[in-house]
């Protein structure tokens, strides 16, 4: 397929050094909420596979049809409860049919839901705690209703159960129902989505109707092949994160497609799953983490007929969530230009649950990983000089209004000229021209001054780091604001250890003296990599336990809370300066 004509990319540089970058173009008219595409298939097409849910060794099929219907019983059940804005559908469970019905249900009829990790009802609920000061949801949608949580801190909340909503879903609807779905507005709260920051704390950012379906038309405008055929997908990732809850999962109502849920992992037990699922569904358009594409590369480069399947009509391959390694990516061009001329696009792209997702975006093939594109259509991206880095901040019709219920912490989201401040630093691919795209430049809030006064830009750090332990680690967390040089606490990876020693591993690694000279050997090839006191780390030492996501330490999304986990953890890093 020839690529289109892409519209001109425009490209201001202001007298105080700052950027403006948009592409030229509006985007084209398009519904007031998610939910009129999904009445606009059931109307022209009903009987099309809307979702998929794998239950047993089968699928349970549901169409546009039968998911409108149910989303309309769904909404007057709700209204019927008391939901509204003020009293939100708290959802706290995996991805599912009864999961998805409710949330839609929901914001038929203009009520809000929120879907939060189910890890926020462990560790005595804390995080769920908080999350009920902000929202005081008038129902919740569990999938372990009888946990205690709920009834400490959701009192009197009525707590339902996939049955529930099973049950709630074959229902008449009344009048009252599209009354209340008319009334639905561009402005209306949709759903909110939490995330945590740098504080470890969740915040509710607003998902108004008009974000999501201008996020949508952006979506359609970058990816053209969803203009030729409505998208099949097969997708694990949480619906209570923006890259699938919103993007993925709306991209399939949007364009008419169908979304199987995976309910595999991107972990070494749980790809069987998605292995499995990948034998009986040809996606046309695939997204993983970097270490589920590697999973999975390990069955396909054996498996022929499995490869053969999967590319058989794919169109695209994304990857977000962490950076992806030179060898994966190369395994990835090679495993797909054996199986379709010219390969499949390996692409990625950047966005925040403040944006909708979608914001920055490529679809052309690159050489190599990191690019992440340039802004969709509708979408100003301004890069400001910060702490020698340039700051993204982005404008459009699909970033959020705010938080909910907190103006000040909204007031610090956005800069003067209501631009929301992204917090990343990006970089020009090539310098100067930006239809080249751009390279996420590291977390600003991540970054340190050493004692010297000179800057750490800890994201080039920690993959430096990691590149150079060749496996043994999964990640890293450096240490070092105000002192004299780096040091780095590790994330093991036992399996690639056990396999490098060819023996059972202890519990205290840091005790293990062939262990350690593994590390010890990493830290001398990043040497001699070159560079300075700002970019070569000195000493490290494997994490004494596992990051604990109720300390703040781990997102519900995966990723490290830099800064959270050596707040937590002072003694470790104490023992990393020989201060223990």
């Amino acid at each position: 397929m020839t690529e289109p004509q892409r519209p001109a990319l425009q490209h201001v540089i202001r007298d105080d050094g700052s950027h403006l970058i948009w592409v030229e173009g509006e985007l084209p008219p398009h519904p007031v909420t998610i939910n009129d595409r999904l009445l606009h298939w059931a109307a022209t097409d009903p009987d099309r596979v809307w979702m998929a849910e794998r239950q047993g060794e089968g699928w349970v099929r549901m169409t546009y049809g039968q998911a409108a219907k149910a989303i309309a019983a769904l909404g007057g059940a709700l209204l019927a409860m008391g939901l509204s804005a003020e009293r939100p559908l708290l959802i706290v469970a995996g991805n599912s049919l009864a999961h998805a019905l409710a949330a839609l249900g929901a914001q038929h009829v203009g009520i809000p839901s929120a879907a939060i990790a189910p890890a926020y009802a462990g560790h005595g609920g804390e995080k769920l705690g908080q999350v009920a000061v902000q929202l005081s949801p008038g129902a919740v949608l569990a999938d372990e209703p009888g946990n205690p949580a709920f009834a400490v801190h959701l009192p009197g909340v009525p707590v339902l159960a996939a049955t529930d909503i099973q049950a709630l879903a074959r229902q008449s609807a009344g009048p009252e129902v599209a009354a209340a779905h008319a009334a639905v507005t561009a402005a209306t709260v949709a759903k909110f989505l939490f995330t945590s920051g740098t504080t470890g704390k969740p915040k509710a950012v607003i998902q108004t109707h008009g974000m999501l379906t201008a996020n949508q038309a952006m979506v359609r405008e970058a990816y053209d092949f969803l203009k030729i055929e409505p998208p099949v997908l097969l997708d694990w990732a949480p619906w209570n994160h923006t890259a699938s809850g919103n993007k993925v999962f709306n991209m399939a109502i949007w364009n008419g497609g169908t979304y199987h849920i995976d309910h595999g992992r991107p972990t070494p037990d749980g790809i069987a799953a998605t292995l499995q699922n990948l034998g009986e569904v040809a996606p046309t358009w695939y997204f993983n983490v970097p270490i589920g594409y590697q999973f999975i590369l390990d069955r396909l480069e054996t498996d022929k007929a499995l490869a053969g399947h999967f590319f058989s009509r794919l169109r695209m391959l994304m990857y977000a969530g962490a950076g992806m390694s030179q060898p994966v990516w190369d395994r990835l061009a090679t495993l797909s230009a054996r199986h379709v001329p010219g390969g499949v696009p390996v692409v990625s792209g950047l966005g925040a649950t403040e944006t909708g997702p979608f914001a920055l975006y490529h679809t052309d093939a690159k050489p190599a990983p990191g690019n992440i594109g340039i802004p969709a259509v509708g979408v100003v991206l301004k890069l400001v000089p910060a702490e020698g880095k340039l700051e993204a901040r982005l404008k459009s019709p699909s970033v959020t209004p705010g938080y909910w219920r907190d103006p000040d912490l909204t007031a610090q989201a956005f800069d003067e000229e209501g631009f929301y401040r992204l917090g990343d630093a990006l970089r020009f691919a090539v310098p100067g021209d930006p239809a080249q795209g751009f390279v996420f430049d590291g977390r600003l809030a991540e970054n340190f001054k050493l004692a010297s006064g000179t800057w750490v830009s800890v994201q080039e750090v920690r993959a430096a780091l990691v590149a150079a332990m060749e496996g043994i680690i999964t990640d890293a967390v450096i240490a070092g604001p105000e002192r004299d040089d780096l040091r780095a606490l590790l994330l093991p990876n036992r399996a690639r250890l056990q396999q490098a020693l060819g023996r059972d591993l202890p519990d205290d690694l840091n005790g293990d003296p062939e262990a350690m000279a593994l590390v010890d050997a990493g830290l001398t090839r990043m040497r001699a990599m070159g560079g300075g006191s700002a970019t070569r780390v000195v000493k490290a030492r494997f994490l004494a336990s596992p990051l604990r996501f109720e300390r703040g330490e781990v997102t519900d999304k995966g990723s490290i809370n830099q800064r959270a986990v050596l707040r937590e953890r002072p003694d470790e890093v104490a023992a990393l300066y020989g201060e223990a």
